[in-house]
């Protein structure tokens, strides 16, 4: 129609995003994990501790126990009351959904499992008289990964700040207060944290190089807790 014309090529098209005021699930990985560890806290109530200490609570049993398996994951959805359960949770809602946005929901599943895992197992195999449960071995997985934004190939000062402070507060606590945290589960989870960040911020990199060697072939991205 005359009188009206389209947008030229050097124009470009905003959109403005329509706030609505319906509910959105924006990060699932987080938001189901806080939803289990909600459950998990209730059923610890409802049947007097039996479920927490069965089911989502790691120590040294007999491999032949099908439910130690269960633990050995298990352990970081249970806590041991509300308030250990609230410092664990306020810091994942913070913490988690910029890195499960960053890192993708099944690579950051991945580290939240191998965490559990190795946390696990090291509880088992260290201390055996010990029982572990509790999500800040996660908290502080995701605490070291939020430290590694903005890598690229170096080693990044903040993380170096945060490990230093972190590492230093857990030693401390290790050496002269003695508590019911598992400090030492702390630092393995900062370490998982540490090396699932570098593993994912190179595998890009690599990625390209391999790209590079060979042009015919493409390759597409992908994107304590207190024992009381």
């Amino acid at each position: 129609m005359p009188g009206l014309r389209g947008p030229r090529k050097d124009e470009a098209i905003t959109k403005r995003a329509k706030f609505t005021l319906q509910l959105q699930y924006n990060s699932p990985v987080i938001l189901t994990f806080f939803l289990l560890s909600l459950l998990v806290l209730f059923l610890g109530q409802w049947t007097n501790g039996w479920t927490t200490m069965h089911l989502f609570c790691v120590y040294r049993s007999s491999f032949k126990d099908p439910l130690f398996y269960v633990r050995l994951f298990g352990h970081v959805l249970g806590h041991a009351s509300w308030d250990h359960f609230l410092n664990n949770m306020l810091l994942l809602l913070v913490i988690g959904p910029p890195m499960e946005e960053k890192y993708g929901s099944i690579p950051l599943l991945e580290g939240i499992v191998f965490t559990a895992l190795v946390s696990g197992v090291l509880q088992c195999a260290l201390f055996p008289r010990t029982a572990l449960l509790g999500a800040s071995g996660i908290v502080f997985m995701l605490i070291m990964l939020a430290s590694l934004s903005g890598f690229s190939g170096g080693i990044p000062v903040t993380m170096l700040l945060v490990a230093a402070l972190y590492l230093g507060q857990q030693v401390y606590d290790i050496v002269f207060v003695h508590d019911n945290v598992a400090n030492f589960m702390h630092i393995v989870g900062g370490i998982c944290g540490t090396g699932f960040g570098y593993f994912y911020a190179l595998r890009p990199q690599k990625r390209r190089k391999a790209s590079g060697a060979k042009p015919g072939l493409k390759f597409e991205k992908t994107s304590r807790h207190r024992n009381r």
